[in-house]
């Protein structure tokens, strides 16, 4: 078996309809530093913000890209209220910014003064629902869920406890379809 040095993400490469708007709400929003931007050849441009820890959240803004796809190749903008949050195999469903557990209700405060609509503050759990009111030794993350200006879903996340526990994790094994 190969082995790879895989030292963490250097960058994700997301697609966004408006540059302006999207370093707007990136900088001015999320408070994110704008550190690269290159101009394709096409006339379309790639541009970076540091997210911290050497790591880069990447945007390319094509001229004449396609049209977004809610509930295709996004989350729906609908689908933290439905509970449909089911997107097209390949896709990116969301984007999980790691913040301290301390800080994120104060940050979802923020947020919404700011005029951004967010999801309560939600414990995702080793239980059959998949949350719990209030965090226990169940919970493994508390998180924030809202969308970026392109309908991005994005995440402001703490891990409660280490993941990769298999005694909690059996119980939770995937399936596959076949």
């Amino acid at each position: 078996m190969t082995e790879f040095q895989i030292q963490g993400i250097n960058h994700i490469a997301l697609v966004c309809k408006d540059m302006a708007r999207t370093v707007d709400f990136y900088t001015n929003t999320l408070g994110l530093k704008l550190i690269k931007t290159i101009a394709l050849p096409d006339g379309g441009q790639h541009f970076f913000f540091d997210i911290g820890n050497g790591d880069a959240l990447a945007f390319f803004w094509f001229p004449n890209a396609p049209q977004a796809a809610p509930g295709v190749a996004s989350v729906s903008p609908d689908g933290w209220q439905t509970g449909n949050i089911a997107t097209a195999h390949g896709s990116l469903n969301h984007l999980a910014f790691n913040v301290p557990v301390e800080k994120i209700a104060e940050y979802r405060d923020k947020l919404v003064a700011q005029g951004v609509e967010v999801t309560p503050v939600l414990h995702h759990a080793d239980v059959p629902s998949g949350f719990v009111p209030e965090p226990d030794e169940s919970t493994f993350i508390s998180s924030i869920y809202f969308f970026d200006p392109d309908g991005i879903l994005l995440e402001f996340a703490s891990n409660l406890r280490t993941l990769g526990d298999p005694v909690r994790d059996l119980q939770h094994q995937p399936t596959t379809a076949k």
